[in-house]
């Protein structure tokens, strides 16, 4: 296996939420590791989130697992149940198909760095956004009624 150049790995910043959703997201920034050695039954990134920043809209899967590590800083990690804080060496799974919302909330005053993995349903993935009127599925975001949001994508 080939040793991962992490500053030539493909990036995105930002987020491809539609508007207003898309806000507390815009400062977050992937490296696609998986992606860099041609991974494709599970993605690997590399999470850098600034102070203030969100990973996500608070969401569920309904067809992959995923797992978080936090590598440095603190972090918040907000469910259905309420809230715990992560610092660095903690860890998160979320296993496909249960529906409670998940999203991790940067609060400390500093960048924190976490590790994500997650499975790629071959058929592509669905979930659910409880907090707000949204729901993914393949081809995008849309409103619970099935109605499509327009495509707007910040990420860069």
């Amino acid at each position: 296996m080939p040793k991962i150049d992490i500053d030539s790995a493909p990036t995105g910043h930002g987020t491809g939420y539609p508007e207003p959703f898309d806000g507390p997201c815009r400062a977050r920034r992937r490296w696609r590791l998986g992606d860099a050695v041609g991974l494709d039954q599970f993605g690997v990134n590399l999470l850098r989130l600034p102070d203030g920043a969100w990973s996500s809209q608070r969401h569920w899967h309904a067809g992959e697992d995923e797992f978080v590590w936090v590598l440095s800083g603190e972090v918040v990690l907000v469910e259905d149940g309420g809230e715990t804080v992560l610092r660095a060496g903690d860890c998160a799974g979320f296993k496909a198909g249960v529906p409670d919302g998940h999203k991790i909330e940067n609060r400390s005053g500093a960048e924190a760095v976490l590790l994500e993995v997650g499975s790629r349903a071959p058929q592509g993935d669905s979930g659910v956004y409880p907090d707000i009127d949204m729901i993914f599925r393949p081809g995008g975001f849309f409103h619970r009624d099935g109605t499509p949001y327009p495509k707007h994508d910040r990420r860069t």
